[in-house]
């Protein structure tokens, strides 16, 4: 179930931060005076006012959290910065990165974290009542514990009668255990790690690369692995249409070309990718029919349609690539991905 209610208002003052923008620092219900502990939430924002608002009653109504709580909101670019929105809530304060992409804004946000561990939630995205304290949990009892990919939902306006968009979402976008298995990262909009990981792995990337991978593969390198944790649950918007995810497939398709170009034999093997994710489909009908994230026949075939235009976009973008478009094109808005 997706948690609602109202939003709570400022309990402080607000102050400026002339080197940035606004600031809301006062101290949450949940805080203990005296706990040296911290965690720190980073949201960027673009342009996305009312789901930031969303975003905050959730954190703002988080269950069962021991340690004191600051949030950054670091907006990327918005014609209007959401300072009224900031100001409904306690302990958020709010930043402005001018450089495009979510990985400059995040790094602004956690260059003024004080946290000891970093939590990461993108300002379209509703966290589970519980996904904080969960967050908590698992660091205090495992000290090795370094990095932590929760699960993503498609929030739905109707589960029994999904759009086409979200019937296909909920069943292939934010594969947050899969990636992890099989790439070693997660995605970025359900993340949390210890501080001193992020100071010894380094910086997010910028909007020409695909940040959350490169992040979470640099760890892996240098041996941090990325632990899945199902409990650890937020809630996504589907896009609104397949227009809209195929904007987020060319900024995706753009990404892998840079990276495939590095490769000997390169345009054959691309090609050959594109041949093979527009036959794809036919591979996928056991996993459509058997998802816990669907229910009911129309569900399901709602799912394969939207994944067989989906897969011939794909394979459509993959050749043009390989015969002379320009990827810098694609890269599309980063808050869609």
């Amino acid at each position: 179930m997706i948690p609602t209610g109202a939003t709570r208002a400022c309990e402080g003052a607000c102050r400026i931060d002339w080197s940035y923008i606004i600031a809301c620092s006062s101290r949450g219900d949940g805080a203990k005076e005296g706990n040296d502990a911290l965690i720190s939430i980073i949201v960027p924002h673009l342009e996305q006012e009312d789901q930031l608002r969303r975003c905050l009653t959730s954190l703002a109504q988080q269950q069962g959290v021991s340690q004191p709580v600051e949030i950054f909101v670091v907006d990327n670019g918005s014609k209007r910065m959401p300072e009224g929105v900031c100001k409904e809530f306690a302990n958020v304060t709010l930043l402005q990165e001018r450089t495009p992409g979510p990985g400059p804004a995040r790094n602004l946000g956690i260059s003024k974290a004080k946290g000891e561990i970093l939590a990461f939630i993108d300002a379209d995205c509703i966290a589970d009542p519980h996904w904080l304290s969960v967050i908590e949990q698992r660091f205090a009892e495992d000290r090795d514990l370094n990095i932590l990919g929760g699960d993503v939902r498609i929030a739905m306006q109707d589960p029994e009668r999904p759009s086409l968009a979200e019937a296909y979402e909920s069943v292939y976008a934010f594969r947050m255990k899969e990636y992890i298995a099989k790439q070693g990262f997660t995605a970025t909009c359900n993340l949390a790690m210890r501080a001193e990981v992020f100071a010894r792995v380094g910086e997010f990337g910028g909007i020409n690369i695909a940040e959350d991978r490169d992040w979470g593969q640099r760890a892996l390198a240098l041996g941090l692995r990325t632990v899945f944790c199902p409990e650890m649950l937020i809630y996504h918007p589907a896009r609104k249409n397949l227009t809209e995810l195929g904007v987020k497939w060319q900024r995706i398709t753009a990404h892998d070309f840079a990276k495939a170009q590095s490769k000997s034999f390169w345009r054959a093997r691309w090609i050959l990718r594109g041949l093979a994710i527009a036959a794809s489909p036919v591979a996928e009908v056991l996993k459509i029919g058997f998802t816990d994230r669907l229910t009911g026949l129309r569900a399901r075939v709602r799912a394969f349609a939207g994944l067989i235009y989906i897969r011939l976009y794909r394979a459509s973008l993959i050749l043009s690539l390989a015969f002379g478009a320009d990827a810098a094109t694609y890269y599309g808005r980063w808050n869609r991905g």
